[in-house]
């Protein structure tokens, strides 16, 4: 990804800065968007819109005289249409991270082991990166907008820490995110949240890959663990399939809608989420040129069907694709998109 470095004065009169680097990084994109029978906040909406995000990861890093780096990372964001994110760009939480021999330590607002899990995505297709295999459960992540104080994202009391470490064909990487270290948050009263855990492990030789995860307590919520197991195989330098396990855990939730119609609107729900297999795959069909395609089947109750499935397309720009996709979900309907992206 090409960087762009951001020369300031306080870089030139700093001697104490002379070996510090700064850059923004991130991507554009923008698409139509599909979806059928699309509803916004309850209320029948347009299916077909525009949808664009601009992201800006601005990186800030220093390597000490004993070949220790320090780091630290904000991340800009603008999401068309994004209830958080729709009407200008928000700066997120921030990270702080030291690397060493392999050994990255983080603090703040780090990214889940689980979440960050390799092949765990690897069935998005179109310009959105999306899939209805991806991963349906709770659990934290990497946050693009402030701390919110809700149930999920966590309060601005919320404690990230993370270790990645990478050794040849191996990769491992553990998280502890503590929702509310200040133990203040009403929140954990109302959801008895717990401290995450989650650790993932990867492996790569040759054609083969595999990668496995697991999360304790998933966004917080007691006892609502998650695991996923996934292997990949290039069948030659233009074909790649993969196949996906994830067991969703439970999700918990305030039944503001009576979704049981009992008359009680404030008691909190539990409800499982179901695992999820995924079959997918990849075809070069001339260098700049990929389909994509998945089928996934989710074994949780309350949907029209078990199986979605999906067909993308990217074109190479070199710096940028063009791409387009369809897929049905588990509610038999459709959604489609197709649009630009470059990355800087």
């Amino acid at each position: 990804m090409k960087k762009v470095l951001i020369a300031t004065t306080a870089l030139v009169c700093s001697a104490g800065f002379a070996t510090a680097d700064v850059k923004i990084s991130g991507y554009g994109r923008t698409g139509i968007d599909y979806q059928e029978d699309r509803t916004i906040g309850g209320v029948d909406a347009n299916e077909t819109q525009i949808i664009s995000r601009l992201r800006m990861n601005v990186d800030a890093s220093k390597t000490t005289d004993s070949n220790v780096d320090f780091g630290a990372r904000f991340r800009i964001q603008w999401d068309q249409n994004n209830s958080v994110r729709g009407d200008g760009g928000v700066i997120n939480a921030g990270q702080l991270w030291v690397r060493s021999q392999g050994l990255t330590v983080a603090v703040g607002n780090v990214g889940s082991a689980y979440d960050d899990a390799e092949l765990i995505s690897d069935a998005e297709v179109g310009i959105y990166d999306r899939s209805f295999a991806d991963a349906a459960g709770a659990f934290f992540t990497y946050e693009s907008s402030p701390y919110d104080g809700d149930a999920v994202a966590g309060s601005e009391y919320r404690l990230g820490l993370s270790a990645e470490y990478d050794f040849g064909p191996f990769a491992t990487k553990l998280s502890y995110i503590d929702p509310d270290q200040s133990g203040t948050d009403e929140a954990e009263d109302t959801f008895g949240l717990e401290e995450e855990y989650a650790l993932s492990v990867f492996y790569e030789a040759d054609r083969f890959s595999v990668s496995a995860a697991g999360v304790l307590n998933g966004a917080g919520i007691e006892d609502n663990d998650q695991y996923f197991i996934g292997g990949a195989y290039k069948l030659r330098d233009t074909i790649q399939v993969g196949l996906n396990l994830i067991d969703n855990g439970e999700d918990r939730f305030i039944d503001v809608n009576d979704n049981d119609a009992d008359g009680d609107f404030t008691e909190i729900l539990e409800e499982s989420v179901g695992t999820t297999i995924a079959l997918y795959g990849s075809f070069a069909f001339t260098p700049v040129t990929t389909f994509e395609a998945y089928v996934a089947n989710n074994d949780s109750d309350g949907k029209e069907t078990d199986t979605a499935f999906g067909l993308g397309v990217n074109y190479d720009l070199g710096g940028g694709r063009l791409s387009a996709a369809i897929e049905r979900g588990y509610e038999e309907q459709i959604r489609a998109d197709a649009g630009v992206r470059f990355d800087f």
